[in-house]
Parts: structure tokens; sequence; C-alpha cells
């Protein structure tokens, strides 16, 4: 398989300029791509499409998600709170979190809709909110994802209500008069087909029991975790592939049940990973008898998805200036004290090193890492050898860059810190 990567979207002559005018680490978003993300998921009954927003929770592109019609999936209180503060309608948006919010009523209150992840949850709901509709996410009993830690579905996993406590779901909706109307699973990321069909089934299953029961349930929601090939030689999700089977058992529900059910999907991943890339610059080059070292200005304070779970992102070296190169066989790590960070993992092994072919890299060179529009800025480690936070600059359907987020400062890191030992 050909590993050697190219740029996408950006130039040479950008990834030059841009570093130039904001210096590194910067993340770069293409606002085209944002809006040209296409989402044609079949459905036969209608269909609501919420982001995923801890992929990516700039304001700007939660922004130019809400202009498409886009809803959010909120995964924290704080989520709920940061995309209302971005412009969003509270009622456009599903809370559905592993923590339950203290400040549930003012936010019921506002319009938001809330997903009972667990027996304790739907209790406390229904103590609160009594004789009112509710959500409730179910575990299904099946998962999928590319490693453990991206598997959201199964008894491996904590994530929602376990298929078989259902009779306690029922007991507690009882007790205090709530009525579902939305049910939720959500399995991981993967793209198999046969997973999604098996566990649409076993979704729209739990569904029917909910209205034998005398729910009214009208939404089913499938979550997310659609694929999306960062690498030359990885494909993504076909959504027609693994859609057309769940439309048909919609279809086939609603003639079997009589009831026809609204999808509801909540891609994160699908919609930004390829519109974002980070400019990174070299500041080393090392050897040993085994490997060539590339070490740049960023890594897992940036992006922890290589030290997590072993994610591959595409990486491209731009010389500082115009000449010709060899190619040579790298090993790209970060700038933090810690063997974990580690750019170039074997594919989902994140502790054994894999090599890249690069273009060969000197000091001041810079290097881009593609893929990098999801669960980067968002899921850093910002502060991890006192290193700040990167920049984040959009560009916009001109070309023009814009900053839509500061660099952060060390006197920003520290700036919660109380001194209580005085100096000698």
């Amino acid at each position: 398989m050909d590993r050697i990567e190219k740029l996408n979207f950006l130039s040479i002559a950008q990834v030059r300029d841009i570093a130039e005018k904001y210096q590194t680490p910067v993340f770069v978003y293409f606002q085209k791509v944002l809006e040209d993300k296409a989402l044609a998921f079949p459905n036969e009954y209608g269909l609501t499409v919420r982001y995923a927003m801890k992929a990516n929770s700039n304001v700007n592109i939660l922004r130019i998600f809400d202009k498409k019609g886009i809803h959010i999936d909120a995964s924290s209180e704080y989520e709920v709170e940061r995309a209302a503060l971005a412009g969003i309608n509270p009622e456009n948006i599903l809370l559905t979190s592993q923590q339950f919010p203290v400040n549930l009523p003012y936010m019921i209150n506002k319009g938001v809709q809330f997903n009972a992840c667990s027996l304790d949850q739907l209790e406390r709901f229904g103590e609160m909110f009594p004789d009112n509709l509710v959500s409730v996410r179910i575990n299904p009993g099946l998962g999928s994802g590319g490693t453990n830690k991206t598997n959201t579905g199964g008894p491996g996993s904590s994530f929602g209500i376990w298929h078989e406590q259902f009779g306690e779901v029922l007991k507690i909706a009882d007790e205090h008069g709530l009525k579902i109307w939305r049910v939720h699973t959500h399995i991981g990321s993967g793209s198999d087909p046969e997973v999604w069909k098996k566990v649409a089934g076993m979704s729209l299953g739990i569904v029917e029991r909910f209205i034998k029961a005398g729910h009214d349930v009208q939404i089913l929601n499938l979550g997310g975790g659609y694929k999306v090939a960062r690498m030359n030689y990885e494909e993504s999700t076909g959504l027609q592939e693994c859609g057309e089977p769940v439309r048909q058992a919609f279809i086939d529900f609603e003639k079997r049940v009589g009831r026809q059910l609204k999808l509801e999907i909540e891609p994160g991943t699908f919609l930004t990973a390829n519109a974002g890339s980070l400019i990174a610059r070299v500041i080393d080059v090392k050897t040993t008898p085994d490997y060539n070292f590339i070490v740049i200005d960023s890594g897992m304070v940036d992006i922890t998805r290589p030290s997590l779970y072993g994610a591959e992102h595409p990486i491209v070296v731009v010389p500082e200036i115009d000449q010709e190169r060899r190619l040579g066989e790298y090993v790209v790590v970060g700038n933090c004290c810690e063997s974990g960070d580690l750019l170039t993992p074997k594919p989902g092994d994140s502790e054994t090193l894999d090599t890249r072919i690069l273009c060969e890299a000197q000091i001041g060179d810079f290097v881009v890492i593609g893929g990098a529009g999801s669960y980067c800025s968002s899921m850093n480690v910002e502060g991890y050898n006192s290193y700040p936070g990167a920049a984040e600059i959009l560009l916009d359907n001109e070309g023009k860059s814009h900053l839509i987020k500061k660099r952060q400062s060390l006197e920003q890191l520290m700036q919660n810190e109380k001194v209580v030992i005085k100096n000698n």
C-alpha cells in the first residue's frame, strides 16, 4: 500500500504563510470542507442530524453547523452551556452525559432535551420532573469500534442502561409517570453495514417493547461513529451502504408495529476530521541505530489520539525553503518528556513505534498533520510539561485566514493556582 501522504486542502505556500503569521503549532480548519460535508443518510420518516460537539467545540464550527440546520449532541452540562453561549437554540440540544447535570432544572426550563443514561439518572429525573417526557439511552448488548477504547456498546461498556434492565426502566417510569418518547443507542465507531443492520434491529426491538408497555416512542437515535478515512489507504463509512438496511428496517417496523419512527444520528468525526490540520515545526532530528526521529513543537498536548488509541494521522514534511530533498524513513515524536508522545504508532498499538516514508527533514521545516479536525483540539492535554494550547484559525471560503482561538499563555495556564507557600 502507498504510505506516502500528500497535503490535503493546504498548499505549500499556505503552510509557510500560516506558520509565519500565526507561529506553530496551529490548527487550521477549512470552512468550505465543513459546509460541504454531505450527510445523505437514508431515512423514510424524517431525519435529525445532531453534531457530536465533543469532536470539536469551537464556537465558529458550532455556528457553521447550526446554519446548516444541524442540531447538537452534548456530552456534559458544560457542553450544553457552551453551545448556548454560541447562540444555539436550547431546544436543538440533546444532553447525553455520564454525569448527572447539577443545573438540569435550569436547562430543562430553557428547552434542552435530556437523555437518561442510567437507572439512577432516570430516577433522579423522575423525582425532579414527574409526569414528563424523557429519553433513555440503552446499551443494546453489542458494540463496534477500531479499538476497545472507541467501543461504546456491549458488556464491556458503561454507557447507557443495560438492555436486560428493561423491566427496571419501566418500573421507574411508572413510579414517576414518565413517558419515554425517544430511545437512544450508540455502539461506537465502525463501518460494518452488517453490524449497523443488526444493532438497528436490536434497537427497534427495544422500541417495540416500550410501545407495547404503553410508551409513545417517536424517535430512535442510533448515535454516530461513522469511520472516516484519514489515511490514504483507509475507507470511510459508506452512509448509503450502512443506511439503506436501516431505512428498510424502519419500513418493516412500521408495517409490523404501525409506528413511523423518526431517525436521529450523531456524527462528530465524520463532519470535522478531514476539515482540519495541525501545522507544527521540526525542532530536532535525531538518530539511533534503529530509528531516525523527527521531533516537532507539538504532540500529545495537541493531538492525543495516537498516544491514546494508536490512531494514525497523515503526516507531511514541508521544507522551510524550496529545495530538492530525498525521502527518508522516520518516527515522528512530540515535544513532551513522555515516551508515549508518539505521532507514528503502529496502527492500533499506541506503545509500538512505526515509521513513515517522509521528505527528508531538517530543523526549521514544517510538519502538517492531517485529519486533525476532530478529537484533537477538543481532547488535548494542555498544561502537561506546562505547554500551552495551540492557536486555531479558520480558512474562509475565499481562502482568508481568521484567528478563532488565541494561543494560550503560561499565565492563563496558571491563573487558577493560588499561592499559599511564601518564598524565603
